[in-house]
């Protein structure tokens, strides 16, 4: 018996070593491979991501935005404040130097914002980003869970990057300071992600969100020139709302890019829902929905192109409702219903145009969706 465990021993040892030398490498090449694709291909990240130097330059990203919110130039330049979160804590209405909602709310004009190491952040009450803001998570862990999260509150000219927001709740009334160092009442609070109120000029950029009260993302009252790219957004039931309900008719003027995000695993619904307004959805992944990817009312115009729709085994597998599709790409048994044709143009500007890739390309457009992992001393 000895003989014969020594060489079934010695077989497994082969078998790893065997694994270890060729296989191993081969999926990690693969991997990077699809990565290094993904980069290429994506008009965002191949902007910045490639520069070796991107902490000496961070105000670089401004320039890499595409979509409606075109490039966020504004951000940047003469009178540009740099600063620098320290602390983790919060006070909703006497705001700490060093803090998160100091910088976002107390400082006048434009401010970069970044973080001096790994975070966790519970906010107390809601925070109110001002206009001309960055919030800039590149190189840190920056987590904002377990409590109020981020409302853009009639203001323009706003970056949120690199964040993982989750587990947000629903609020009561309340004071809190806001943008200017002014206060402001707030009424209930649903528990969303990120809530835009009569914003414009706004770009939501490799953010990870999942598992909030209501919602990951709601773009409403009026809020146009929106970029939404390079997110992850997972276990979830209502992601994501574009218009704020069937009255509400400001939301005709609502333009919003939707591109580059991966939505999945365990997303139900609202990939967007859409009132009103104009909606382009290009180069998405999703994965396995339950309820359905994109729907709306109050007939808005809605393109989805050169999406990668991807169903479950079991459960809704028809993506219907009214839209126009050209170039998406379906697998695992996913359909849709097109009732639109022929319209839904984005009618882009130099700045806010950008390169589609074709459908079967999303998987590796998408691998980088979410916060990047990279560290002070890497690239991202």
């Amino acid at each position: 018996m000895a003989p014969k465990c020594l060489n079934s021993i010695a077989m497994r040892l082969s078998l790893a070593l065997f694994i270890a030398i060729f296989i191993a490498p081969n999926l990690i090449l693969a991997k990077n491979t699809q990565e290094i694709r993904g980069l290429r291909m994506n008009a965002i990240d191949r902007c910045w991501r490639a520069n070796p130097n991107w902490r000496r330059n961070r105000q670089q990203l401004a320039r890499c935005a595409v979509g409606y919110s075109g490039k966020m130039i504004g951000n940047i330049g003469r009178g540009l404040v740099h600063y620098k979160v320290t602390d983790p804590s919060d006070n909703p209405m006497k705001p700490k130097p060093g803090t998160l909602r100091y910088g976002a709310t107390m400082i006048r004009g434009k401010v970069w914002i970044t973080f001096q190491r790994d975070m966790r952040i519970r906010l107390e009450k809601p925070l109110l980003i001002s206009s001309f803001t960055v919030i800039d998570g590149r190189g840190v862990s920056i987590s904002i869970a377990g409590n109020a999260c981020l409302r853009v509150f009639k203001a323009n000219n706003v970056i949120i990057h690199g964040l993982q927001i989750h587990h947000c709740r629903a609020q009561p009334a309340c004071s809190v300071m806001g943008p200017d160092g002014r206060i402001v009442n707030l009424g209930q609070v649903d528990g969303d992600a990120i809530r835009l109120i009569s914003a414009s000029k706004v770009w939501i950029d490799h953010n990870t969100l999942y598992q909030c009260q209501d919602g990951l993302l709601d773009v409403t009252r009026g809020s146009t020139d929106i970029t939404v790219s390079n997110n992850w957004f997972r276990y979830q039931d209502k992601v994501m709302l574009l218009g704020h309900d069937d009255g509400y008719l400001r939301d005709k003027n609502m333009k919003v890019t939707v591109v580059y995000n991966h939505f999945g695993p365990n997303c139900n619904q609202r990939m967007p829902r859409v009132r009103f307004g104009y909606a382009h959805v290009v180069n998405n992944l999703y994965q396995k929905w339950a309820q359905y990817a994109i729907g709306g009312s109050m007939n808005p115009s809605v393109k989805s192109e050169a999406n990668l729709f991807v169903a479950s085994k079991s459960g809704k597998k028809e993506k219907s409702w009214r839209f126009y599709s050209v170039r998406d790409a379906f697998e695992n048994g996913a359909s849709f219903i097109q009732t639109g044709f022929g319209g839904a143009k984005p009618n882009y500007n130099r700045q806010q145009s950008f390169p589609i890739v074709d459908a079967q390309s999303v998987r590796s457009l998408t691998r980088s969706a979410g916060v990047l992992r990279c560290t002070q001393r890497s690239r991202c």
